[in-house]
């Protein structure tokens, strides 16, 4: 029985075997499942075979995986037996992956688990043909058995004592600002990765440039953005972010396109704009897109859906809201998957075209899509609110911060500019609802006047 493949790591490369190392340490449970399965000879490199060996003595020896930092210590004091030359390719290359992620996870654990598996299967094989002289069945079906098994998934979940030094590691949200300080303040610097943001606003009120907005600030910060949109055309969306970012009105972008390039050429980030008709996708075409992204190393930090409520549900429901309340979870699932934040938006109800202040009960369809939600902020303008550029937010949900606040902005859709004032405070705010239920009743007043008036007059004629 001849086995040509070669029985180590060789042909998967030096950055594949880096990787796998890192994984063994950084992911406890997958340093468990390949433990069983994993030779250290399977490593080409000799730094990579001491760095695995240090990384299982240790959990041998305590009972515990060695976090990053354990691992720095043992990297500096238990090195003495090693020559000078792989002591220092050993530290350099912890250096190189202390802070450094990953890419391609899944297919480096799927690759190097398949490969020890079968090197397991291989020596079970070989055994088993000496076994065969002896007529031993059951001791060569017990040695297949068990070399099947060897490298399952063995992942019950987050092991209290295992998992010990996993509580104590510091845990990045990595949050990409609104653009917005005085909302920053209160959300802990912006919506982190695998966090889900809604903005409710009633038609016309501005979700979408609200999304621009958020857009052009991760764009102005180095980050990778995805806008899907739902409702309007790809050159729509980035007209508007043109206008966003560079302050050019809409109108006066044609004539100064030249400009405008020169503006926007040099930006740190990244947008791409990827356009669906109404309802003709669903979360499931968006996890597709940006899985084709990834395979190009395109890194996603933001993704925009304009909006989510006009997604095509996967699964259809004798109810609207239950359809939309899943569009959501599977949103957020694709943000704690892929590591990045998504911020969509919901249309109101009636009775949210005319509020001065719009709560979580003016949502549309489906109330459930705020559980799902991490950070919900409305939008709410008037008629006379349009005509100064004035409006409000209120922050209506917020799991990083307080919430039921109240900011004042200044919102001009020519160039789509959105800035967030100071907090209003309590006095100021309800003088806001007094003033407009002053208004409210002048004006009931005014046309109760008027219906008398007609009412007598017609009283006169009859007589």
């Amino acid at each position: 029985m001849k086995f040509n493949e070669s029985a180590d790591f060789s042909r998967f490369g030096k950055s594949f075997q880096e990787s796998l190392c890192q994984l063994v340490l950084q992911d406890r449970p997958f340093a468990d499942q390949i433990s069983e399965v994993l030779d250290y000879n399977f490593f080409e490199l000799k730094y990579l075979q001491t760095f695995v060996r240090k990384i299982f003595s240790y959990k041998q020896k305590y009972g515990v995986h060695p976090s990053s930092k354990i691992m720095m210590t043992i990297l500096r004091s238990d090195l003495e037996n090693e020559t000078d030359v792989l002591q220092k390719q050993i530290r350099d290359y912890f250096a190189r992956i202390y802070e450094q992620d990953i890419k391609d996870r899944d297919y480096i654990k799927d690759t190097a688990l398949e490969f020890c598996k079968k090197q397991k299967l291989k020596e079970a094989m070989l055994k088993s043909v000496d076994l065969l002289q002896n007529s031993s069945f059951e001791e060569i079906s017990t040695t297949i058995n068990d070399a099947l098994r060897l490298g399952s998934d063995n992942n019950f979940g987050y092991d209290y004592l295992k998992d010990f030094e996993k509580r104590f590691l510091f845990k990045s949200r990595n949050p990409i600002s609104t653009g917005w300080k005085e909302v920053d303040n209160i959300f802990k610097d912006g919506l982190g990765k695998g966090e889900l943001g809604v903005v409710i606003a009633p038609t016309g009120a501005g979700k979408s440039m609200a999304l621009v907005h958020l857009g052009a600030q991760a764009i102005r910060n180095g980050k990778t953005v995805v806008y899907y949109t739902l409702e309007l055309q790809d050159t729509v969306v980035g007209s508007r972010f043109d206008s966003c970012l560079t302050g050019i009105p809409l109108n006066e972008l044609k004539p100064l396109k030249e400009e405008v390039y020169e503006m926007v050429k040099d930006l740190p980030g990244k947008l791409i704009i990827k356009e669906y008709p109404t309802r003709s996708a669903g979360t499931h075409n968006i996890k597709s897109h940006l899985e084709k992204l990834r395979n190009r190393d395109i890194i996603v930090d933001m993704v925009i859906v304009d909006y989510a409520d006009l997604l095509r549900p996967a699964n259809f429901k004798k109810e609207r809201r239950h359809e939309l309340e899943n569009l959501y979870e599977d949103l957020r699932g694709l943000a704690q998957e892929f590591k990045f934040c998504v911020w969509t938006a919901s249309q109101t109800n009636r009775s949210g075209l005319n509020a001065e202040i719009i709560t979580m009960e003016s949502i549309s369809e489906a109330f459930n899509k705020c559980f799902v939600a991490d950070f919900i902020f409305s939008i709410s303008r008037t008629v006379q609110d349009k005509a100064t550029n004035g409006g409000r937010v209120f922050v209506a949900k917020n799991r990083n911060g307080p919430d039921g606040i109240v900011f004042p902005i200044f919102m001009d859709t020519s160039n789509v500019s959105i800035k967030v004032l100071p907090q209003m405070d309590e006095e100021n705010l309800n003088g806001t609802i007094a003033a407009s239920s002053k208004e409210q009743k002048q004006i009931l007043y005014e046309k109760y006047e008027k219906y008398k008036k007609l009412k007598k007059g017609s009283s006169a004629n009859v007589q």
